[in-house]
């Protein structure tokens, strides 16, 4: 499916680890590129550890969007512009680090009808049991988790000179994961406009 040049969706790509040393950064940045080299969305980046969002500081249900703090507002404004993310995120301990956690709970309605992909790493596993942990918050707030993701087993040998040097197979996947978030996308638009419109009027 191709999108007209003129109306690109927006494609939030989230790095979720902020661990000094992380490697999450260089995949971070290699899916970047391959996301605007794809061609179908307009990509933005944001990386949690330069966000530094504090643990959840408002005393007001998420569900509200009565919001008190600036640093709530200005990652409301950011999320509530896209139309699609993607999340790469590490495995801690079989399981996805709490930063990710609290970004996505300072919000609730901004994340609803759209689609995510899913960009994990580590041993053996390649971040699985992460993202098998985070499927059902992101169910829970109503995002379309994409079916295809990228697995990337044993990350630190995939590192030369600073830089993140996928395989093929994981370079694959990539490609396969934009194209199903592009269709989500454009099939979900609709449902998040109308939901976002409804906001104004009340």
């Amino acid at each position: 499916m191709t999108v007209p040049t003129d109306s690109l969706p927006t494609l939030l790509v989230v790095v979720a680890s902020t661990r000094p040393g992380r490697v999450g950064i260089h995949v971070g940045e290699w899916f970047r590129e391959r996301a605007e080299a794809h061609g179908q969305f307009d990509v933005r980046f944001v990386d949690l550890a330069e966000l530094a969002l504090p643990f959840m500081d408002e005393p007001h249900h998420p569900k509200l969007r009565r919001y008190e703090h600036q640093h709530t507002k200005d990652w409301s404004a950011l999320v509530a512009g896209a139309h699609a993310f993607v999340f790469v995120t590490p495995e801690y301990n079989h399981g996805y680090n709490a930063v990710l956690k609290n970004a996505l709970d300072f919000l609730h309605q901004e994340w609803q009808d759209k689609p995510v992909g899913l960009v994990s790493y580590g041993g053996i596993a390649a971040g699985t049991r992460a993202t098998q942990q985070l499927k059902p918050v992101l169910d829970a707030l109503r995002m379309a988790v994409a079916v295809e993701a990228v697995n990337i087993p044993f990350v630190a040998t995939l590192m030369q000179d600073g830089a993140f040097r996928p395989t093929d197979i994981v370079d694959a996947s990539a490609a396969a994961m934009l194209d199903e978030l592009a269709r989500l996308e454009f099939l979900l638009r609709p449902a998040h406009e109308a939901a976002e419109l409804e906001l104004v009027r009340s």
